[in-house]
């Protein structure tokens, strides 16, 4: 059994440059772990789940209120304190996130409780069985009991998702929506299909079962042959989704963060697993490569990342709730890979490093002077947006 390897280097990646929104003393430990605990008070301002009256592991919603989110990003979240422990030691928030995380494991323990069927995607799976490979990544101490292990649950996932795989169609693949009853099951998308990928990968390295190595292999393989993945001019393309209906004969052209984190991640696992063969690593740079020609673009410097889908200037409220978080997943996932993979990160640390102070900026928003917007290249003029998308980024 692997556990991560050590985290020392990625807390640097979101706190070591608050400087300039907080009182932060890099030097100093107390002053970093300060400054990730306000932090962190900001996000959970958001969550009641945890008080009288409340579910626990809910956010306010589902709605198309800003107020709102759906449920996987509070399994995203939550695997956002588990990082914060794992970095700072500061436990205190482990109740509530163990609480969170047993509540919503559904009946047959793998987060597919019976409430959220109606919004159920592979991905929204996915989230809480990261959250629980983090815990178990992390050494988060099993409950015990009757309650499953960590490891247990992203088990559980992994093995109900396995039953999902659909030869029916496009030669393989997952289906994004786990009921047909939902709208968008007609798609196969890359974050069913890349948290698979990811989550098999994670479970291949934390057992050293070659199982879900193969498993990983096989998803790679169909995501890397279909529509979802093209290449141009040496520049790998990561597309959002296929249609199923006309058997993923075309590609829906939007590029964002998280689809290339979640493959990123999961390639990086591989890398590790099988001690840097081949292809792992060529695959590796392939999407750096790809993740920094798209997202770290040379008009802000080169270093800072942008969710250019939704984001520049001009488009505000463009970036709804869900796609305002999904640079915290490509940042935490490429801190992780200069890591497991050390060779990427001479490539890789300059660049969340400017995008730390680049964010850092933004988190002086809002009544309390503590809310992250999400426009990182706003050089310290905060753009007017608050959540708990762009809170989590901070981790």
């Amino acid at each position: 059994m692997k556990s991560r390897v050590s985290s020392a280097l990625t807390p640097l990646v979101g706190l070591l440059s608050l400087a300039s929104a907080l009182d932060l003393t890099v030097s100093s430990q107390d002053s970093v772990k300060s400054v990730a605990s306000t932090i962190a008070h900001q996000m959970m301002t958001y969550y009641s789940g945890n008080l009288t009256g409340g579910t626990p592991g809910l956010l306010p919603g589902p709605c198309a209120s800003v107020e709102c989110y759906y449920w996987w990003e509070a399994g995203a979240m939550f695997g956002s304190l588990i990082n914060y422990w794992e970095y700072t030691g500061d436990d205190s928030y482990n109740p509530t996130v163990i609480q969170a995380l047993q509540f919503q494991r559904g009946p047959e323990e793998n987060f597919n409780p019976p409430n959220q069927s109606k919004n159920m995607g592979v991905d929204d799976q996915d989230f809480w069985a990261f959250a629980a490979m983090d815990a178990a990544e992390a050494g988060l101490p099993d409950v015990g009991g009757d309650l499953p292990s960590w490891l247990s649950l992203a088990q559980a996932v992994f093995n109900f998702q396995k039953k999902l795989w659909d030869d029916a169609t496009c030669g393989g693949g997952m289906r994004w929506q786990v009921y047909s009853f939902n709208a968008g099951y007609n798609l196969k998308n890359t974050i069913s299909n890349g948290g698979n990928f990811q989550l098999a990968a994670r479970l291949a390295r934390y057992t050293g079962n070659q199982t879900y190595a193969d498993w990983a292999e096989k998803m790679w393989d169909w995501i890397e042959g279909s529509p979802l993945f093209q290449t141009q001019d040496n520049v790998l393309y990561i597309w959002d989704n296929t249609n199923a209906d006309n058997n993923c004969s075309d590609v829906e052209h939007f590029a964002w963060t998280y689809n290339y984190g979640t493959m990123l991640m999961g390639a990086a696992n591989m890398y590790n697993f099988t001690n840097g063969a081949e292809p792992w690593g060529s695959r590796v740079q392939q999407i750096l490569d790809g993740t920094f020609f798209l997202f770290f673009p040379q008009e802000y410097g080169g270093n800072i990342m942008t969710e250019f889908q939704c984001e520049p200037i001009g488009a505000q409220g463009n970036c709804n709730n869900d796609q305002s978080s999904f640079k915290a997943y490509l940042s935490r996932w490429l801190a992780v890979t200069s890591q497991l993979v050390p060779g990427t990160a001479a490539q890789i640390m300059p660049k969340l490093q400017a995008s730390a102070e680049a964010a850092a900026k933004q988190c002086v928003g809002g009544s309390s002077g503590q809310e992250c917007g999400r426009r990182w290249y706003a050089n310290g003029v905060w753009d007017g947006t608050s959540g708990v998308g762009q809170q989590v980024r901070i981790f």
